[in-house]
């Protein structure tokens, strides 16, 4: 039977001058529609291992360069050669730089094995082939692509946990849908390891994995130091005056917080156990800095009573210790 001609740019849809960067683009999109593990179709193997056939012979420059000089018209130049193909005469056998294919060579068609031969490394295997119990050349299996998506989160759902449900997109257009938990006490900008649920393998390789990048929301009352919470608190002036008890919010509930009397605009107060969860266990620390707010539209009687406390104050120098 004679050995078929395999027209690798029409398999991968690219045209004859495409960039290397073009055909694996090509390659990768045709790959995941084709693929075994997600496409049940009757064709689907055959057309996954011919694509992946057309992606070893373009991605690589010396396959595709012989490639090229022979084109359609391959016989007669083989026969020209001093053999004619498949019978011993006209073989190349590639043992240079490998490409980007990833699957036994036996799966490749008798175009390929005519011109080429079975003997090769091949990439995203690690190296070089392994040869077979049958004398032919089987290359390692090789892991999926690693793919990267972000999670938008509050505060909040940082601090105590969350679920969130992603879809994740093909290059074919293709999706699925995941149910994420993430933990509590994650960072903005963190990554969340997700084993198996990237890019299918080659050759039968294992999947990829998929890495979640976390966004946190900023909050408009609270800011966050590693697992400690930093927040201000207004505080009326009596109150800094005279002391109180007020209601301050935190990531777990409101709680209540003395103000010790005389208390000065800026001072921080600390509350143990009410910051993010630490890793290790525990808490860290919540921190209030005192913001003390000055009444405004006083009447008269209030203009008086604090008129009178200048009086009795006019001698403090509030601003001695600048001299």
């Amino acid at each position: 039977m004679p050995v078929e001609y395999k027209d690798y740019y029409r398999i991968l849809g690219v045209p004859k001058e495409a960039k290397t960067e073009d055909i694996k683009r090509a390659y990768r999109k045709l790959a995941r529609q084709h693929h075994p593990d997600l496409n049940k179709g009757a064709d689907a193997e055959r057309r996954f291992k011919e694509v992946n056939e057309a992606n070893e012979v373009l991605s690589d420059p010396d396959k595709r360069k012989r490639y090229d000089q022979l084109g359609p018209d391959w016989e007669r130049f083989a026969r020209g050669s001093g053999g004619r193909p498949g019978q011993g005469g006209f073989q190349w056998v590639f043992t240079g730089t490998p490409g980007s294919g990833a699957q036994d060579v036996s799966d490749f068609s008798d175009f390929f094995r005519t011109i080429f031969g079975d003997v090769g490394g091949f990439p995203g295997s690690g190296g070089e082939a392994r040869r077979s119990p049958n004398g032919r050349s089987r290359v390692r299996r090789h892991a999926g692509e690693d793919l990267e998506s972000e999670v938008e989160i509050t505060l909040a759902d940082a601090s105590k946990g969350t679920q969130r449900s992603i879809e994740i997109r093909r290059e074919d257009g293709a999706s699925r849908r995941l149910d994420v938990r993430i933990p509590a006490g994650v960072r903005d900008g963190q990554r969340i390891r997700l084993a198996g649920q990237g890019g299918p393998g080659g050759g039968g390789g294992p999947a990829g994995d998929l890495y979640l990048r976390i966004r946190v929301h900023p909050h408009p009352f609270f800011r966050r130091e590693g697992d400690d919470i930093h927040a201000e608190l207004p505080v009326a002036l009596h109150e800094a005056i005279l002391g109180a008890e007020v209601t301050v919010p935190t990531l777990k509930g409101r709680v209540a917080l003395r103000v010790p009397p005389e208390t000065q605009n800026g001072r921080v107060i600390r509350l143990a156990g009410q910051g993010m969860p630490r890793s290790g266990g525990g808490h860290g620390d919540m921190f209030v800095t005192v913001k003390v707010v000055l009444p405004q539209k006083l009447n008269e009687e209030e203009r008086e009573a604090v008129q009178k406390l200048a009086a009795r104050r006019a001698n403090e120098d509030v601003r001695s210790h600048l001299l």
